[in-house]
């Protein structure tokens, strides 16, 4: 039998990839990309809504931004983020769709 020709990405993009995943599988990160799909938001507003400091809130954006799913604008005195990476919106919707509407409390 004749097995289909698979369509595989380069092994360098998928540790690229894989590195960008590990970086966005955090709560609160997870919780600023919410924040961030609907809105631009300073570091600040990220960190009360996340219930941590501003100085936690700053390295988990650094990270973000290094994997080029954020972008900054300086605006006067406030760093405002917004998200850069068009795909994040369909990641978010995958995990809001798992794992949403307290459906974490359930398995399988």
């Amino acid at each position: 039998m004749n097995k289909p020709l698979l369509k595989m990405t380069d092994l360098e993009a998928l540790s690229q990839a894989a590195e960008c995943l590990r970086i966005l599988a955090h709560p609160h990160r997870l919780r600023m990309v919410q924040m961030l799909l609907q809105g631009d938001f300073t570091v600040g507003e990220l960190a009360e809504a996340c219930e941590i400091p501003s100085a936690m809130a700053s390295e988990h954006l650094r990270l973000m931004h290094r994997c080029r799913f954020l972008d900054s604008e300086k605006v006067g005195r406030k760093v405002y983020y917004r998200v850069a990476e068009p795909h994040l919106g369909q990641i978010m919707t995958c995990i809001e769709s798992r794992f949403g509407d307290g459906s974490a409390s359930r398995t399988g």
